[in-house]
């Protein structure tokens, strides 16, 4: 079985330059280790192919319940220096959420 990432997550993010940051935050404490456990930097690069063309380096933040992603290369060029319509880091916090995550079968 499977959902998406907004059924037990919610995301920000930020922007600097060309750089991305999005965070994932459990709605409930107890789903952060499904989280830590199956949503990796290769499987975001893998949901954002066509859009982030760097790397992605996930970080641990246990003592808040979440993750952050940094995207390298993410922005089209940065928010001043873009020409696509929306250039912010907001929408791909949302994109983000309609990411599959699949549950583990329990027995």
């Amino acid at each position: 079985m499977s959902i998406k990432l907004y059924d037990i997550a919610h995301s920000r993010a930020g922007d600097k330059g060309n750089t991305l940051i999005l965070s994932l935050i459990p709605y409930e404490e107890k789903d952060y280790e499904l989280l830590c456990n199956s949503v990796t930097a290769d499987k975001v690069k893998e949901h954002f192919k066509d859009i982030i063309h760097g790397g992605i380096i996930r970080y641990e933040l246990p003592n808040i319940s979440a993750l952050q992603f940094v995207c390298q290369q993410a922005l089209a060029g940065g928010v001043t220096t873009s020409l696509v319509m929306d250039t912010h880091g907001k929408t791909l916090s949302y994109a983000l959420l309609e990411m599959d995550l699949k549950l583990p079968k329990t027995t």
